[in-house]
C-alpha cells in the first residue's frame, strides 16, 4: 500500500485559532504527544512571526528525534533566514514557503502580476534550498487560482529545487469533485510533477476539508496536511483523526494506509483541546464525548446484540474506552436490563417490567438517568435488598502523626461479628477492618462523598463501587459522619454482592431474554 504522509499543523495553523496561543513548553508537550502518535512532519510555527514563535519553533527542532520539524515563511529572505535558523538544529528540518497565486490575491494583496509571482516563487524555493535539502512551496489559495498559471508556477518551483508542493484551498472555497480534479491536473499537466510530492492542505469554511482530503487523495495526493481537532483560522482545517480514520475505516475504497498508531488519537485530541483551551465539541466525529453513545432504544439493542450494527469504529481502537449506552426517554429494556446487571442487579421478568415502567416515567422528567436513579428504582419497591451484614458500632483512632485504625461491629442475624484493622486512613482501616469480618476481598473501584443537606451538620452521602472476583456493585451511606457514611456505604455494597449471588444460583432468576 502507498503510505500518505500526514503534515500535522497543529501548532501553526492550528495555532492561528483566535485565543488558542500556546507556549513554549505547550508546543513542546504536544510536539511529542505528537511524534507518539506517528505523524511524519510537524510545522511548529512561523519563526518570523516573534520571538517566542522563533524560540517555540527552535525548541521543538532540538526534542523531536523522529519526525520531521518544519518552519513556515512567506517569499521573504528575512522570513526563510528566520526559518532555516528555528529548524536547523531539527534531524530532519524543512522550510515551507508560501505565495499566493489566485488572482484576488496578486492583484489586492500582493498587487504583482503573474511574471513577478512566478519569478519571485522560484527565487524563494532556491534561496532556501541554500540553507534546507527538504524545501516545501505552497501556491497560496490555490483552489481559486487560475489553472494554467497554477500548473506553470508548480513546474517552475520543482525545478527551483521543491521536493513537495502542496496545494491549499485557502479560504475552503472548493468542494470535493473540483478539488479532486484540480490534483488530477496538476499530475497530468505538470511535465516534472513526478520530481515532487503532492500535498494538500484543506480549510473547512464549507465544512468541506475532510472531504476535499479525501478526494485529493483519491486523486493522487501524496501528503495531506491537518490539524488536531481540525481547529485552524476562520472555521478550522481538515481534521486529522477524521482523515485517519476515514482512509482506515474504508480501506475499500482508499488503498492507502498511514503511520498513525490510532490508540493515541483521543490522547492527542484532549492534550491539544487542554492546552489551547479548545473545547471539542460533544458531536465531533471520532473523538467528541458522544461519538460513541447511544440513547435510542433500536440502536442501543443493536450494538448489545452486535456492535458493528451501529459502530464501524472500535471506541478502544482510537483510545476513547467503551461505548457508552445513554439511558434516557429513547432507550430500550435490553439497555436497561444491561445497566441493571452492570449494577449489580439481575431481575426476573415480573420485576424488570415494573422497573422499566418506572424508569420510562423518570425519563420523561429527565435528560439523562444515572445509576443513583436506577438504584432508587430497583430498591423503592421493586427489590428488597436483604441486609446480611447490618453497622452496629464503629471506633476509629486516627491523626496526623498515628497509623489509623477502625474496630467494626456488625450485625448478622442475632450475632455481632467483630474486626479490627489499621490502613492508610481510617475509611481505609474500615475498609479493611469488614473486609475482615465478611471474608469477602474486595477491590475499591471508584469513591464518592457529596453534601445532600446544609450547615455544619450536613448530611454527607458517599458513594462506592467495589469489585470481587468478576462482580461490581455499589452501595450507598448516609450520615452526618462521613467516616460512619463510608461504611455504611461498604456495607451496603456488600450485601448486593451477596444478593446478587444468591440470585444466580436460585430458580427462575435469569435475566429477561429480549
Amino acid at each position: 500500500m502507498k503510505r500518505i504522509i500526514i503534515f500535522d499543523t497543529t501548532l501553526r495553523d492550528g495555532e492561528q485559532s483566535p485565543g488558542a496561543s500556546l507556549d513554549s513548553h505547550s508546543k513542546i508537550e504536544i510536539a511529542r504527544q505528537l511524534e507518539r502518535l506517528g505523524v511524519d512532519v510537524i510545522e511548529a510555527g512561523f519563526p518570523i512571526a516573534s520571538k517566542g514563535d522563533f524560540d517555540a519553533v527552535s525548541k521543538v527542532a532540538r526534542v523531536v528525534k523522529s519526525v520531521s520539524v518544519c518552519g513556515l515563511a512567506r517569499s521573504i529572505k528575512a522570513d526563510i533566514e528566520a526559518c532555516a535558523k528555528a529548524v536547523k538544529s531539527a534531524r530532519r528540518p524543512r522550510i515551507h514557503v508560501f505565495l499566493a497565486t489566485s488572482k484576488i490575491h496578486m492583484q489586492y494583496k500582493l498587487k504583482k502580476a503573474e511574471s513577478e509571482i512566478v519569478k519571485l516563487a522560484e527565487w524563494a524555493v532556491g534561496y532556501a534550498r541554500k540553507f534546507c535539502d527538504d524545501v516545501e512551496f505552497s501556491p497560496e489559495d490555490a483552489s481559486r487560482s487560475d489553472r494554467d498559471f497554477l500548473c506553470r508556477v508548480v513546474e517552475s518551483v520543482i525545478k527551483a529545487g521543491a521536493k513537495t508542493v502542496n496545494i491549499p484551498d485557502t479560504v475552503g472555497y472548493a468542494i470535493p469533485v473540483e478539488f479532486g480534479s484540480l490534483i488530477r491536473d496538476i499530475k497530468t499537466r505538470v511535465p516534472n510533477i513526478d520530481k515532487a510530492i503532492i500535498s494538500v492542505h484543506c480549510h473547512n469554511d464549507l465544512g468541506l476539508g475532510v472531504s476535499n482530503s479525501l478526494s485529493a487523495i483519491e486523486n493522487g495526493a501524496e501528503q495531506v496536511e491537518c490539524t488536531i481537532n481540525g481547529i485552524g483560522e476562520r472555521a478550522g482545517n481538515a481534521s486529522l483523526e477524521e482523515i485517519v480514520m476515514a482512509i482506515d475505516t474504508r480501506k475499500d475504497i482508499f488503498d492507502v494506509t498511514t503511520s498513525i498508531n490510532k490508540r493515541e488519537l483521543c490522547k492527542t485530541s484532549r492534550l491539544v483541546s487542554k492546552l489551547t483551551g479548545i473545547v471539542v465539541q460533544p458531536n465531533k466525529a471520532i473523538v467528541g464525548q458522544n461519538a460513541f453513545s447511544h440513547e435510542a432504544g433500536i440502536h442501543q439493542d443493536g450494538v448489545l446484540k452486535k456492535r458493528s450494527t451501529y459502530e464501524i469504529i472500535k471506541p478502544e481502537d482510537v483510545g476513547f474506552g467503551a461505548t457508552k449506552l445513554v439511558l434516557g426517554k429513547h432507550s430500550g429494556r435490553h439497555a436497561f436490563n444491561d445497566r441493571l446487571i452492570k449494577l449489580g442487579f439481575e431481575l426476573n421478568e415480573k420485576e424488570l417490567l415494573k422497573a422499566f415502567e418506572n424508569f420510562k416515567a423518570l425519563a420523561d422528567k429527565k435528560k439523562e438517568i444515572f445509576d443513583e436513579d436506577i438504584f432508587s428504582i430497583v430498591e423503592d419497591g421493586i427489590v428488597s435488598i436483604p441486609e446480611t451484614y447490618r453497622l452496629e458500632d464503629l471506633n476509629i483512632v486516627s491523626g496526623n502523626k498515628i497509623t489509623p485504625k477502625a474496630a467494626i461491629g456488625l450485625k448478622k442475624g442475632a450475632r455481632i461479628l467483630k474486626g479490627a484493622s489499621s490502613g492508610d486512613g481510617p475509611v481505609d482501616a474500615c475498609y479493611k477492618a469488614i473486609d475482615s469480618i465478611t471474608g469477602l476481598k474486595s477491590k475499591l473501584l471508584d469513591y464518592s462523598l457529596k453534601s445532600i443537606t446544609s450547615g455544619k451538620d450536613a448530611l454527607g452521602e458517599v458513594t462506592v463501587r467495589i469489585r470481587s472476583n468478576k462482580d461490581e456493585v455499589s452501595g450507598r451511606g448516609t450520615s452526618t459522619d462521613i467516616i460512619e457514611a463510608s461504611a455504611k456505604a461498604y456495607v451496603n455494597a456488600v450485601n448486593k454482592l451477596i444478593y446478587s449471588r444468591s440470585r444466580k444460583t436460585r430458580p427462575g432468576s435469569a435475566k429477561l431474554k429480549l
